[in-house]
């Protein structure tokens, strides 16, 4: 007899996988509390590599269901969606995708649906990959500084580099006076 099992997952702590639970559920899909695996991952992260992720695999069993609610659940990238479905596919685990009308993502007409959107959604990353390259272009041919903002104010690093130059002062000491880190120390100092 087959048994369902839902993945969820999220990108950051602050985010919650109940909407995923809860529309799977909406769908149909009664699913026992105990097969429902979720976890909080990047989904740049290979699914193979996801610790909740290779736990489920190894509870899937020939005829059993896998749903998602959206293909991004699965993986970023069109490859690694692909090699996911495939692997759960060579296992006879079938891969329903509620986004895409909840079809079998390792049927034909699946597989195919599923490259198609993989595509597109790999393409949309790649075009906000280069939208961001570009605006980070533009910035610095503006002169902007990029990155974090300095623990220590241009005044501070002043005072460090003198500081450093006397006798009994320690990388340590300076690091607690301003609150930082030794390696802020050393970098203010040129030293690292």
């Amino acid at each position: 007899m087959s048994r369902t099992f839902c993945y969820c997952r999220v990108s950051t702590e602050n985010q919650t996988t109940d909407n995923q639970v809860k529309e799977i559920r909406e769908a149909g899909f009664a699913i026992e509390p105990h097969r429902i695996v979720c976890e909080t991952v990047s989904g740049s992260q290979a699914a193979a590599k996801r610790p909740g992720f290779k736990k489920l695999v190894e509870k899937l069993e020939p005829g059993d269901v896998l749903v998602v609610t959206k293909l991004d659940r699965l993986g970023r990238s069109a490859l690694d969606v692909r090699a996911t479905v495939d692997m759960l596919a060579a296992n006879k685990v079938r891969v329903h995708c509620l986004a895409l009308g909840g079809v079998d993502l390792t049927s034909a007409a699946g597989k195919m649906t599923m490259q198609v959107i993989a595509a597109v959604a790999e393409f949309e990353l790649d075009l906000l990959k280069e939208r961001t390259k570009a605006g980070l272009d533009r910035a610095k041919a503006e002169g902007k500084k990029l990155g974090r903002r300095s623990s220590l104010s241009e005044g501070d690093i002043a005072e460090v580099r003198t500081l450093i130059k006397q006798p009994g002062q320690t990388v340590s000491g300076l690091a607690k006076k301003y609150e930082v880190s030794r390696a802020t120390i050393l970098r203010a100092a040129g030293q690292l």
